[in-house]
């Protein structure tokens, strides 16, 4: 059966919200261009099971999808989500010889890049001066991405998103001195270029200057920002779906086309599951801390020198329910410009039927174990 024809149900009845939920929902989402479909299913499951995330993290694609919720009302999200990517679908051509070859994803896709998405990139004009030609580094790109400013002033109320009760956070990187920052609503006015420099990746993309400063698209640097939440102070209870659109494993390839395909896959899953067991270390250690305090006699608890050490120790426990779009049959190394409605409909089918059997299961109500800290749900 091919995936591309799968859709997402409309008349199913709302999935009922889990019972009790551990803790703040974190919702986080990966870049990958056109991938990042599949999270717009994951936020249509949990939106009708009634969880509604406290806070929403992104990068790149993940970063656009994240404001675009965090910017509007409940009842509104949904619909401006649909909105967006219904702007930056691009018809597949009629099938031609090229598809015989297995390179018809290819070929269509090419339209995209020497065309670009009329609500989200166009070409750029000084990058016709040729690769070496001094232009600044705003306009060192092969696109320019003025049609998607326009697009998000259109469908993100930024003034709700700085001042409503959901948290953003979005990643980009330095691209001077090359350190990561995770902008967040909660320490400062996030605007359109916050969001754009999220999404700014080079060379494609040009850098959007915050404070003076260029930034690029944060998935350069990490394209999974699990950390921004796990590194979060103070420590909170969380529920926390990681939403993975990229494959750190996957079959061995035995061919140039297949190489490309596993290169960027590699590339861009960007050190998930490293990221999180060096959390998983970090935690226990901090609940390994609190326990042994708790043995303390009463008057070395007091002691000033015993509350210091003591206070390295935590008890919040950090459930993540990990969430990973599946591989289409038909899917190539340039699968993330793959805008056809048929990749769009597949992957957000695929994050909804996702999302709906973890909310079904709802494993972080199981018994757990008081000394780890991070829990991983597959």
């Amino acid at each position: 059966m091919n995936k591309r024809q799968i859709t997402p149900s409309t008349s199913a009845p709302a999935t009922r919200a889990p019972s009790r939920l551990p803790g703040q929902v974190v919702l986080v989402l990966q870049g990958g261009g056109a991938l990042g479909a599949y999270q717009v299913g994951v936020f249509e499951a949990l939106h009708e099971a009634g969880i509604e995330p406290d806070w929403v993290i992104g990068t790149s694609i993940g970063a656009i999808n994240a404001a675009v919720i965090a910017g509007n009302r409940p009842a509104d999200r949904l619909e401006r989500l649909d909105a967006f990517w219904r702007h930056v679908q691009r018809p597949r051509a009629i099938a031609g010889p090229f598809d015989w070859l297995g390179m018809g994803n290819l070929v269509a896709n090419m339209t995209t890049v020497m065309r670009g998405i009329p609500a989200f990139f166009e070409p750029n004009l000084p990058s016709l001066r040729g690769a070496r030609a001094s232009v600044g580094i705003e306009q060192a790109a092969y696109y320019s991405t003025a049609p998607l400013r326009e697009t998000l002033a259109r469908l993100v109320d930024f003034d709700r998103l700085d001042d409503g009760p959901m948290r953003l956070t979005v990643g980009a990187v330095n691209a001077a001195s090359g350190a990561m920052r995770y902008f967040d609503s909660r320490q400062e006015r996030l605007g359109v270029d916050h969001v754009m420099a999220s999404g700014a990746l080079p060379p494609a993309f040009p850098a959007v200057r915050i404070d003076g400063q260029p930034y690029w698209d944060g998935g350069i640097y990490s394209n999974t920002p699990i950390e921004a939440v796990l590194d979060d102070m103070p420590r909170r209870d969380s529920l926390i779906f990681a939403v993975n659109v990229w494959h750190p494993s996957g079959p061995e390839p035995d061919s140039i086309w297949q190489v490309m395909a596993r290169h960027k896959d590699i590339q861009f899953a960007s050190r998930a599951d490293s990221h999180i067991l060096r959390q998983k270390q970090l935690h226990r250690l901090r609940h390994v801390i609190r326990e042994l305090a708790q043995q303390l006699p009463a008057n070395k608890r007091s002691d000033a020198h015993c509350k210091d050490l003591a206070a390295w120790g935590c008890s919040t426990t950090m459930h993540v329910a990990h969430l990973v779009a599946p591989r289409l049959e038909d899917e190539d190394s340039s699968k993330d410009i793959d805008f056809s409605p048929g990749g769009v409909r597949a992957r957000r089918a695929a994050g909804y039927a996702d999302t709906l059997r973890m909310i079904e299961r709802s494993p972080w109500n199981a018994p757990t174990d008081p000394i780890e800290g991070v829990i991983e749900h597959h």
